[in-house]
C-alpha cells in the first residue's frame, strides 16, 4: 500500500493532505525518514508520524436483516427500538447505508468505509435493490407500464425498474432510485396499500440464510464486488 493512502486510512487527512507530512520529513517507516510520495507500507512495517505510531483505521461493514418494528435510526426520542439494539456495542460507529421505515423489513447495510457507503447510496452508481411486497388487492398487469414510466412525487418522478407478479397480490420490485418511502408511495399513487414491504437484495447480496434480527459480516471479495459492479463515470463536459 503505499505510504499516502496508509497515513489517510489512518485518519490523519486526505491522500492529498498526508503528501504534506511525508514531504517535511515528518514521517519514518521501521525508524527511516521517508520523503518519497511512492513509498510501499507492508502490514509488518511501523510507520511514524512526529514520532507516534499510527495505525490504518479498520474498515467494518455488515449485513443486517431487519425485523419490522424497528427504527432505522441511532436512538429516538421516544424511546422506540432501534436497529442498533440488533448489533453489538462495539458497532454503534457504524453508519446505516440508506434506510427502511419502521414496519418495513429486509437486508440493510452498516458501515464505517465511506468509499462502500457513497458507491451504495450515489444515484449514478444505479445499484440495485429488489423488494418482495404483498398488497392488499391484486396487482393489474395493466399497471405495469405506470410504475415503469413513474409517478411524479414531490421530490420527482419515481419508477420502478422492474415488476414481476409473483401471485396475485405479490409482487417483486426493483429499484436504482433512492427516493423516501418509494416503493409504498408509488403504489399508493395507484391506488394500492402496502401490507408487507421486505428488501430481499442490495446489488448482488441476498438474506439467503440470514434469519430476520440477525447479521453478519461482509466478506471481502463481497466488498470488492460492491464496488466494482457500477464504477463511477466522469460528469459529462459543459
Amino acid at each position: 500500500m503505499r505510504l499516502n493512502r496508509f497515513l489517510a486510512l489512518a485518519g490523519l487527512a486526505s491522500r492529498r493532505g498526508t503528501e504534506t507530512f511525508i514531504r517535511q520529513g515528518r514521517v519514518t517507516i521501521n525508524g527511516r525518514v521517508s520523503t518519497d510520495l511512492s513509498s510501499q507500507v507492508e502490514p509488518s512495517d511501523h510507520v511514524k508520524v512526529d514520532g507516534h505510531l499510527v495505525h490504518p483505521k479498520r474498515f467494518i461493514s455488515v449485513l443486517l436483516n431487519k425485523p419490522p418494528g424497528f427504527l432505522t435510526t441511532r436512538s429516538d426520542r421516544n424511546d422506540r427500538r432501534t436497529i442498533y439494539e440488533l448489533l453489538p456495542r462495539k458497532m454503534a460507529n457504524l453508519a446505516h447505508v440508506g434506510r427502511l421505515d419502521k414496519e418495513s423489513e429486509g437486508l440493510l447495510l452498516l458501515t464505517n468505509d465511506g468509499d462502500l457507503a457513497l458507491r451504495l447510496t450515489h444515484p449514478r452508481f444505479k445499484l440495485e435493490k429488489e423488494y418482495l411486497v404483498i398488497l392488499d388487492q391484486e396487482f393489474r398487469m395493466e399497471d405495469l407500464p405506470k410504475v415503469r414510466k413513474g409517478v411524479y412525487l414531490a421530490e420527482g418522478r419515481a419508477r420502478f425498474d422492474a415488476l414481476h407478479k409473483v401471485n396475485p397480490h405479490q409482487v417483486r420490485v426493483t429499484l436504482t432510485q433512492g427516493i423516501k418511502r418509494q416503493v409504498r408511495r408509488v403504489f399508493a399513487a395507484l391506488g394500492y396499500k402496502v401490507k408487507r414491504l421486505q428488501r430481499t437484495r442490495i446489488g448482488s447480496l441476498t438474506d439467503r440464510d440470514l434469519k430476520p434480527g440477525t447479521f453478519r459480516t461482509l466478506t471481502a471479495a463481497e466488498i470488492a464486488s460492491l464496488k466494482s459492479a457500477n464504477k463511477l463515470t466522469p460528469p459529462p463536459s459543459a
